[in-house]
């Protein structure tokens, strides 16, 4: 049993553990008074997570820094004005999909996703730039580049200096990369669910880095594992590239729970290598027909393509294309197993003739095993070396395009980890926001054809041009990115590798249409706010101005446009189901199911003129918040009654006006 304490509850303990699970980055070993190493609170970060401003220190502590550190802390916490523009033209069945595909700058869409997806994205993957030694800090091959980045992230002083020293002997480029993943990683522990999961995929230049900035931030308490995975053979041309050392062949997928304790993994076996069979299964090639006398016609064929590829649910609920892999026979009633054809090292599949299925095996002494002998004996639980993802014909993956050359990771990995952290059937969110061809998303896709689950995907991907780093790559990379760009060219779309990944989810789309399934996603695009800068900046304000005072919106702006800021602004869903409606003349924007037991969460209206009986009849629908323009008030009058019309028959909305 356990002992008194006698003594009252350390209450620095207590508030140091509350700390950690908002700030892990700011609990840290240091010295304390007696000059011994302990847990501590470092106020100067903490005061930085708390801060509008660079706080300065020279204290020593055992901690990950890097120049810049407390600018990417800052950049993370900082606002953005911008706002996603719906692209329907771009999107399918945008009405109806629950996916979403997002183009812009990963730590913008991430800053104005974060209110409204706070804690509900179930799983993140991302496969970030892996800093190969380029000077680019979006994208390891191409993309933004160090002194554009550093200038929209307030990283220069007012004469483009660099506000820190960071040349290349003093590892420049891995602060670089450090000050671009630091933020986005910050952002991407909000989004998390308590249970929600983390996955890294990493080569060599950065894993260690990235797995001490995850244990700061995440809490390294929460660290799963770091799986290797088998990426290649070292054959052609990955011999043919290798200046110093040896040819590579694996990478690393980092695995981080938001709450280690919350999280609940699904189990997956593997089936066993043909050399670790051996001792259990002999292969036959050839037919053998009417042994028994009490059997019907019966096979057998090489148990090594019966079992290639095949999860053990498919081992027990096989489909009509695998019954010529069986050894398959009708038996009597009573199925005597002593009755079983005299094979050893035998899989067995006996239908009766009342249907029932049963199945066996006749192991190397001829006795023969139920079934439990194949969950034991041909699967074994899967660890953390990966050999069995295949980077070979991944050109057949992407949907009849030419494969993207730049890192492009097999549907089966993202398939496993999808599987892992996900359940089927809970419309659980996934998001990528290092997007790229979109592979995450056809995953989901897949899946969801396959098994029939709900899950719905978040893609993010900056919308670079693929014609600029093409100069970098080596001879084999610029053939296969000249194959993508004479594709685009043929699809009639620019050089840009959004494109790609929307083309891919168009064709993987009518791919799952054929089979009868609800596929699509909605295309956004990141934006400058939709309203005018004067709107968050009172101070601009000058008498050129006053003129325009009664027009708060940009003028090239749709309704659309509004609805959705309205929507992020209030918490709701991108995937939110909406519906246009016409009340007295004027288009209204209905949010949410509902129905005469429940309310809609929003309703908007942007149309000028609105009149009093528009008012009211939008009242008497009992939205959760109601959104007008402050101009779209017919008369003074209107705007006067507003609040008591809503008071009369919809008191408990929530009225707005832009």
């Amino acid at each position: 049993m356990d002992k008194l304490k006698m003594r009252s509850e350390n209450l620095v303990d207590e508030n140091i553990e509350f700390i950690a699970k908002k700030f892990p980055n700011a609990i840290v070993e240091a010295r304390d008074e007696n000059g011994n190493l302990s847990r501590m609170v470092d106020f100067d970060v903490l005061k930085q997570e708390l801060s509008k401003e660079i706080v300065e220190s020279d204290k020593e502590r055992y901690q990950m820094t890097w120049p810049g550190k407390k600018q990417a802390i800052l950049t993370a916490n900082a606002p953005v004005a911008m706002t996603l523009r719906p692209c329907k033209e771009d999107s399918i069945d945008f009405n109806n999909t629950q996916n979403i595909y997002i183009e812009g700058d990963n730590l913008d869409v991430l800053k104005v996703l974060r209110e409204t997806y706070l804690g509900k994205v179930k799983m993140i993957y991302i496969d970030p730039p892996y800093n190969t030694g380029n000077d680019f800090v979006y994208n390891d091959d191409f993309a933004t580049d160090t002194e554009d980045y550093l200038e929209r992230s307030n990283q220069v002083d007012e004469q483009g200096n660099r506000m820190s020293v960071n040349s290349e002997s003093n590892g420049r480029f891995h602060s670089d990369w450090l000050n671009m993943i630091y933020p986005r990683l910050k952002i991407a522990k909000d989004l998390l669910t308590d249970d929600g999961l983390l996955f890294v995929s990493i080569d060599d230049n950065e894993v260690d880095n990235m797995l001490k900035i995850l244990k700061e931030i995440f809490n390294e308490n929460n660290l799963i594992n770091t799986i290797t995975v088998k990426t290649n053979e070292t054959k052609g041309l990955k011999n043919a590239y290798v200046n110093k050392g040896f040819p590579k062949n694996k990478e690393y997928l980092i695995v981080v729970a938001k709450d280690k304790e919350q999280i609940d993994l699904n189990s997956e076996k593997v089936r066993k290598t043909d050399e670790e069979l051996k001792k259990y299964v002999r292969y036959y090639n050839k037919y053998i027909e009417n042994i028994e006398e009490d059997c019907c016609k019966w096979k057998i064929k090489d148990f090594n393509d019966l079992t290639h590829g095949m999860t053990e649910e498919q081992i027990f609920d096989l489909k009509d294309q695998y019954k010529e892999k069986l050894i398959y026979f009708v038996a009597p009633d009573n199925v005597d197993s002593n009755k079983i054809p005299n094979k050893e090292n035998t899989f067995y599949k006996i239908i009766n003739n009342k249907g029932i299925t049963n199945y066996y095996y006749r192991n190397g002494e001829g006795k023969v095993l139920n079934t439990l002998f194949l969950s034991n004996n041909f699967y074994k639980n899967l660890g953390d070396l990966w050999t069995d993802i295949s980077t070979i014909n991944i050109n057949k993956e992407i949907c009849g395009m030419p494969t993207y050359a730049n890192g492009q990771k097999p549907i089966k990995l993202l398939e496993r980890v999808i599987n892992y952290a996900v359940k089927k059937d809970n419309e659980d969110i996934i998001m990528d926001f290092f997007a790229g061809s979109s592979t995450t998303a056809h995953a989901v896709l897949n899946l969801n054809i396959n098994d029939g689950g709900n899950r719905k995907f978040i893609m993010i991907q900056l919308p670079e041009n693929i014609d600029d780093n093409i100069k970098e790559q080596n001879p084999n990379q610029r053939a296969s990115t000249q194959k993508i760009i004479d594709f685009l060219d043929s699809i009639n779309k620019p050089h840009i590798l959004t494109e790609i990944g929307k083309e891919r989810l168009r064709r993987a789309s009518q791919e799952c249409d054929s089979n009868g399934a609800n596929v699509g996603f909605r295309v956004f695009k990141l934006d400058s706010s939709n309203m005018k800068d004067t709107y968050y900046e009172p101070n601009q304000y000058s008498t050129n101005l006053l003129d325009q005072l009664d027009e708060n919106i940009k003028p090239d702006r749709t309704p659309e446009d509004l609805l959705f800021q309205v929507m992020l602004d209030l918490g709701l869903m991108l995937d939110s189901k909406i519906e246009e409606k016409i009340i007295n003349g004027k288009k209204v924007f209905v949010v949410g199911e509902y129905n005469e037991a429940i309310d809609p969460d929003l309703i908007c209206c942007f149309d000028s003129d609105v009149d009093n009986n528009t008012v009211t009849e939008i009242a008497k629908l009992k939205p959760r918040f109601c959104v007008f323009r402050d101009s779209s008030m017919a008369k003074d009058s209107v705007a006067t009654n507003f609040d008591q019309i809503f008071e009369t028959y919809s008191p408990s909305t929530t009225r707005k006006v832009l």
